[in-house]
């Protein structure tokens, strides 16, 4: 069985930074894509893509986001990082992590999802 559990959250400032992460454990061979999703209030059923990391460490990030937060992997310890600075209001979401992972050496990866951390951007 595979968790993913994110930390990080929290009520900031406008202009504030804040650095989420999300740690996988269980019965892992390999991590593939790592992303950041989120989920603003009063949105159920939009649900943006943040950024995405390959395994390779190529990287990609939601239009929104661009120059103001920064995606890592770690893989040795099986963790994703979102730095994310300059942050405003409409950064305000429940932030999910979500990654494809094997858990066996046969068949495809599968897509895993964490149980999300709030983040408040407001003064």
């Amino acid at each position: 069985q595979v968790q993913l559990v994110e930390s990080g959250g929290g009520l900031v400032q406008p202009g504030g930074s804040l650095r989420l992460s999300c740690a996988a454990s269980g019965n892992i061979i390999n991590i593939y894509d790592m992303a950041w999703y989120r989920q603003a209030p009063g949105k159920q059923r939009d649900r943006e893509l943040v950024a995405a990391i390959t395994r390779g460490g190529s990287t990609n990030y939601g239009d929104s986001v661009k120059g103001r937060f920064t995606i890592s992997r770690d893989n040795a310890k099986k963790t994703v990082y979102l730095q994310m600075n300059s942050l405003v209001p409409d950064d305000t979401a429940v932030y999910y992590c979500s990654e494809e992972i094997t858990t066996s050496h046969y068949g495809p990866p599968i897509r895993y999802w964490g149980q999300g951390t709030p983040v408040t951007v407001s003064s």
